[in-house]
């Protein structure tokens, strides 16, 4: 993952914004989050923003819109497949936590799709169980531009917060390690949150 970091802060602005974008709309839309989580890459988005490659707010309306029209996308693609959306080869590794997403949304329906915006197998999923379950659409719209608008704001802010510790890192060590500190650091952030979620 710091390898992938490394490469993406240093490409030029559009296609920092075009790989931030396209991550975080495929987790949701088909299940790209297994490999590479939505959320590590609007963090880094952030990163690259605290250190000027990119506009703060260019990455936030990108990475919320990603989100917002990823879920939709996710939505639709239950809805058309039903059921047998969940039978592809990533979801039948985890039915456990599959069952868990399921009932959390039989239980709680629409805000189960804002909570699950900030469980990274939860993002994944959530939207196209909503399909499946014929969850309302303007239900389901409601609650995932609410989802993506926080979740993808505050990934973005929590990057950028990291990454304004860049230029004591590089007088110390230089631009290199900098970047590769910054990279480790935001995807610490993401282990440790992630073990938090788990535990």
């Amino acid at each position: 993952m710091s390898g992938f970091g490394h490469q993406l802060l240093t490409l030029g602005p559009v296609w920092v914004y075009c790989l931030v974008g396209l991550l975080v709309f495929a987790e949701d839309a088909i299940f790209v989050g297994f490999v590479i989580p939505g959320e590590t890459a609007a963090v880094l988005g952030g990163v690259a923003a605290s250190l000027g490659h990119v506009d703060l707010l260019a990455v936030v309306a990108i990475v919320v819109t990603a989100a917002i029209v990823g879920d939709s996308v996710g939505y639709e693609v239950g809805r058309k497949l039903g059921p047998r959306v969940l039978q592809v080869r990533p979801l039948r590794r985890h039915q456990a936590r599959l069952n868990q997403a399921q009932d959390l949304l039989a239980r709680r329906g629409g805000p189960a799709v804002f909570l699950g915006r900030f469980v990274a197998f939860f993002r994944a999923v959530m939207p196209a169980l909503a399909g499946v379950s014929r969850m309302h659409y303007p239900t389901f719209l409601t609650f995932n531009a609410i989802g993506g608008l926080v979740w993808g704001t505050a990934f973005v802010l929590l990057g950028d917060l990291a990454g304004t510790s860049y230029p004591v890192v590089e007088r110390a060590v230089g631009r290199t390690a900098a970047v590769v500190v910054l990279v480790v650091l935001a995807v610490a952030l993401l282990v440790w949150r992630h073990r938090r979620e788990r535990s």
